[in-house]
């Protein structure tokens, strides 16, 4: 029964004068094989960009999260001085918001 290999897979060969050397002299047949591929190493450049480009959307998300708690705190700070009215302390009186009608 011959064994065959799969179309597409060609096995390696050697030179017949270094084939039969190495059987005279019992010396070992080395295969050297370059399996890196031959075009750039894009994931070694993509993989850095995707992490920054990752930082900086976390960046700006924390940024517009605190734009959002500062627009709240000064909405309630306004509602809060409106309903409370002037604040006074030892005879010196502060008002926090003007009143509707003036």
């Amino acid at each position: 029964m011959s064994q065959h290999t799969p179309p597409g897979h060609i096995a390696p060969h050697i030179p017949a004068d270094a084939y039969q050397r190495a059987q005279a002299t019992g010396q070992p047949v080395v295969f050297v094989v370059n399996d890196t591929p031959a075009g750039f190493p894009w994931r070694r450049v993509l993989i850095p960009f995707a992490i920054a480009g990752a930082v900086v959307a976390g960046g700006w998300g924390l940024v517009a999260a605190l734009c959002w708690l500062l627009d709240v705190a000064a909405h309630t700070a306004t509602v809060i001085g409106g309903a409370a009215g002037p604040i006074g302390v030892g005879g010196i009186t502060l008002k926090l918001a003007r009143a509707k009608g003036a």
